[in-house]
């Protein structure tokens, strides 16, 4: 199932023209975006490292959930809205781009990652909050959310300098597959159409 078509009726609203179009609202929401994800994952970062045992070793883990948590609250609801609006100015070449793909699986494995820690790891607390060193599966979603979130901020910041666009033919067939590029076949040179 392709979302294509989707897209391109979303690219055609008057919205995500306007949007894409503007002079000042794309660059302000790409920097709201840019700016936020820094809070989001500086924080997220700060309460990683404390799961891993590196940094703040003799703060309670739920001390800093307490005082950390609003701003990465705030951080990712800001984040991900801005990251909704430049989907919506770019729809089609957002979906088509490899690297957004890539960004968007990861967000979902982080999400995931997230949910296990606090479903599971994090309700277990109360016995080793205090420890420098939290357990083993709370030092794994550390270590985990760390990666996921290097790899979505590369991947994110990748999307602008796309080098496997669908405009730019003939790619590799692989390339092709993984971005959804729709690619009418050619008769060869001097071949009668």
């Amino acid at each position: 199932m392709s979302l294509l078509p989707f897209c391109q009726w979303l690219a055609d609203t008057p919205g995500s023209i306007a949007l894409h179009e503007s002079l000042y609202m794309y660059p302000l929401i790409e920097s709201a975006h840019v700016l936020t994800l820094c809070v989001f994952v500086g924080v997220a970062a700060t309460f990683d490292l404390r799961l891993l045992g590196f940094t703040l070793r003799h703060v309670p883990v739920t001390d800093m959930k307490r005082r950390l948590g609003p701003w990465m609250a705030a951080g990712f609801v800001v984040m991900v809205s801005t990251g909704v609006l430049l989907f919506y100015a770019v729809p089609v070449r957002s979906y088509q781009s490899i690297f957004f793909r890539i960004k968007v699986v990861t967000l979902i494995a982080a999400g995931l990652n997230a949910f296990v820690f606090h479903s599971n790891v994090d309700r277990r607390v109360a016995e080793w909050d205090r420890d420098p060193l939290p357990p083993r599966a709370a030092r794994r979603a550390g270590a985990t959310s760390l990666i996921l979130w290097a790899i979505i901020i590369v991947c994110g910041r990748m999307i602008a300098y796309n080098w496997f666009d669908c405009d730019k033919q003939p790619q590799p067939h692989i390339v092709n597959v993984a971005a959804g590029c729709v690619v009418e076949e050619r008769a060869p040179e001097g071949a009668p159409r």
